[in-house]
């Protein structure tokens, strides 16, 4: 499969990640996409407090050959915010995105592009609760609510989702280009969702991939608070249409 003139836009949003950004950027940069396939890294830096800017700066010294697009906050917005930014100035021909932990393993890219390189997606979903992927065992009642934020979503959407609030989607850059993106914070996953479900005769599918948790005290930032806001984003965007 030749995808040699194909790109493949990452979007890494940061916010102090500065210990550990360069792991995940060495992880991206070791990936071989399939076919050829070139990569553009966007890293948006959600006004860190931390040392991110400076870590960044030093990987794009150390790495000139790797196409890395570097852009800031100077006001912290919040993820989606960060994600909004990455998307609209993405130009590969598909759209990743790509948390700056070490969660999700980017070594997967190949196994989320497949289904839109063989002609039978516009969106992929990379799901931690399917198939036999590594998934690393934390918090029973995270992973309650993320299944009841799915089944929430799904109800509305009328998808089959297993994981709507996955980290690993991938678009066709037209299509998540299109879309009128509001949510800054932890709203993004429904809100796209939602969104995505709308366009007439949009193909999604979903593949299972692996999941390397963090606990709290190793950096994980989204809490139940997120949770209620999710809810809420799945009602706005569901069922008072915008």
């Amino acid at each position: 499969m030749e995808n040699v003139n194909k790109t493949l836009s990452i979007v890494i949003p940061a916010y102090n990640e500065g210990p550990t950004i360069h792991f995940i950027l060495d992880k991206v940069k070791a990936v071989k996409l399939i076919g050829g396939m070139a990569k553009e890294i966007i890293i948006v830096n959600d006004c860190s407090k931390d040392d991110t800017e400076a870590a960044i700066e030093r990987y794009r010294s150390a790495n000139a050959d790797l196409n890395i697009q570097y852009y800031k906050h100077e006001v912290n917005q919040g993820k989606g915010a960060a994600l909004h930014t990455g998307i609209r100035l993405a130009k590969g021909d598909f759209v990743i995105i790509q948390d700056a932990d070490l969660e999700y393993d980017p070594e997967e890219y190949n196994i989320l592009l497949k289904p839109i390189l063989d002609g039978f997606a516009d969106v992929v979903y990379g799901s931690r609760f399917m198939g036999g992927r590594p998934h690393r065992i934390l918090f029973f009642w995270h992973t309650i609510g993320n299944r009841f934020l799915t089944f929430l979503s799904n109800s509305l959407t009328n998808l089959n989702l297993t994981d709507m609030e996955t980290c690993y989607k991938v678009f066709r850059r037209d299509i998540i280009q299109s879309l009128k993106l509001q949510e800054k914070r932890f709203g993004f996953e429904p809100e796209v969702t939602a969104r995505i479900a709308r366009i007439p005769k949009i193909r999604i599918y979903e593949v299972g991939i692996s999941y390397y948790g963090r606990t709290y005290e190793e950096g994980k930032k989204i809490g139940w608070k997120d949770g209620f806001r999710a809810i809420y984003c799945i009602a706005k965007y569901n069922v008072f249409k915008k």
